[in-house]
């Protein structure tokens, strides 16, 4: 009588959570999460310079952690989604909530400035949610500007914060933050920044770090 094998129908069990923190696109958006944890910190405490750094820096990450995937042999299916996962809820920190406390602790924690942090918020959710589900508007445009641009132009545009009054660019950050939220959702094409804009955020991010380094000082 012929042997029969037997076939387990047992399904294979995911892996842990904590393995996450073992794949190196992951480690790199983490970085980028506690760039923005930095950003958060700094705005809180109103040392804006020093979240303006955090804020770029968790730009300059959130570029990395893809350029890493896709460089990476061997990474299956499974971890390329769950990091997608990872960094869409790091963007949501970064690129929403970030501008939103800036934005709050600048106004003094007024209500009147609870309308602009919540629409910029409520946008980059749209925006992400979005895009996790269509992907890119094209081979290489996104539908609405990336979230990553809100931390951009908001660290340059921090820069005028010397040389207008203190009134005058709080209007200014608040319709920069309320553009930015429109521009997120904005059924309009926006390029997707690769290849060599890839240095010039390398350089930016330096240009910056620099300048708002020394202006803590």
């Amino acid at each position: 009588m012929p042997l029969v094998e037997k076939v387990s129908c047992k399904p294979t069990p995911p892996p842990s959570i904590l393995s996450l923190a073992c794949d190196l696109p992951n480690i790199c958006s983490l970085f980028g999460l506690f760039s923005a944890l930095l950003a958060l910190y700094f705005a809180l405490i109103g040392i804006y310079p020093a979240a303006m750094i955090g804020l770029i820096w968790a730009v300059f990450f959130d570029w990395n952690d893809g350029k890493i995937a896709r460089k990476m042999k061997g990474r299956t299916a499974i971890q390329g989604q769950v990091g997608g996962q990872v960094d869409s809820l790091i963007d949501i920190v970064s690129f929403g909530i970030c501008p939103a406390i800036i934005l709050l602790s600048y106004g003094n924690y007024s209500p009147l400035f609870f309308p602009g942090a919540f629409i910029i918020v409520a946008a980059c959710v749209l925006r992400l949610s979005y895009f996790n589900v269509y992907g890119l508007d094209g081979k290489s445009t996104y539908q609405g500007l990336a979230s990553d641009n809100n931390a951009i132009i908001l660290v340059f545009v921090f820069l005028l914060e010397r040389f207008i009054t203190t009134t005058t660019f709080t209007i200014v950050l608040y319709i920069t933050i309320l553009g930015l939220a429109a521009l997120n959702v904005a059924p309009i094409r926006t390029p997707k920044l690769s290849g060599r804009w890839y240095y010039v955020l390398a350089l930016y991010t330096l240009v910056i770090t620099l300048i708002y380094g020394w202006l803590l000082f």
